[in-house]
């Protein structure tokens, strides 16, 4: 789940940069280190490989051969398991109105919207909300670290990698009770892993390649992850005033 989860949140990354812009990007960078830089720098030219060579010829051969309303239907029907997710960690943060409206969901989509290939509750008035364990561990306070790629599974933060285990515990398709086979859960994985791939290629196609791909995908990642952690409403970089007069400043001649 962690793969299929780290692919849709860079591409919500990049979607929201691409309206954003680049001023809160800038933010970012003022206000991080990243002293992993060398390593990730490695470990994401071999996922960049690993994407180029397998995920986007499986996602643009899987764009071709499935139309759109079948992929539509695929994402909402994995979108449907992610809120189960969701919903664990709306108790886990005490966030009981929005579990209730998540719980709400689940039942009107796997029920109304036919195991949620459709999404019925989102025009009801109950929006899709994104919370994992990693975003609880920053709602209790939890710092978020290190900027780290992980292999195969992308962007990161040395807070987020505790997240991985009880999401995936939490994942419906994961559960014993369910009674798949392991041979049904891989492919269902595969599956998610590849439409979500397929949904960031005509963003991708649109922005074309940064100057820096690394750092756009880190400042992305970053900057997305804290807008989920603080529920659109992240603190803002604060300066000190004597260090910026003094960098505008220069030295007085001897």
């Amino acid at each position: 789940m962690q793969a299929r989860t780290a692919i849709r949140l860079l591409s919500s990354a990049i979607l929201s940069l691409l309206l954003l812009g680049c001023a809160s990007t800038e933010e970012i960078m003022r206000t991080n280190a990243d002293p992993l830089e060398p390593y990730n720098r490695v470990m994401f030219q071999v996922n960049d490989g690993i994407d180029r060579a397998v995920l986007t010829p499986l996602a643009r051969g899987y764009m071709f051969i499935a139309p759109q309303p079948v992929r539509t239907g695929v994402g909402n029907f994995f979108g449907n398991l992610e809120d189960v997710v969701t919903v664990a960690n709306d108790l886990l943060q005490l966030k009981f109105h929005q579990a209730l409206e998540d719980t709400t969901r689940v039942v009107y989509n796997t029920s109304f919207g036919l195991v949620g290939l459709f999404d019925v509750a989102t025009p009801m008035g109950l929006p899709k909300n994104n919370e994992d364990f990693a975003q609880t561990l920053g709602y209790w306070g939890v710092g978020e670290g290190y900027f780290l790629v992980l292999p195969l599974l992308g962007p990161s933060t040395t807070r987020d990698v505790w997240g991985i285990y009880p999401d995936r515990f939490l994942d419906p398709l994961q559960l014993d009770a369910v009674g798949l086979a392991d041979s049904a859960r891989f492919s269902l994985a595969a599956l998610e892993l590849v439409d979500t791939r397929a949904s960031i290629l005509e963003a991708q196609d649109r922005l074309g390649e940064p100057l820096d791909p690394y750092a756009f995908q880190r400042d992305a990642y970053l900057q997305l992850r804290r807008n989920l952690v603080f529920d659109g409403n992240p603190p803002q970089p604060s300066f000190d005033l004597d260090d910026l007069e003094e960098e505008m400043d220069p030295p007085a001649a001897d």
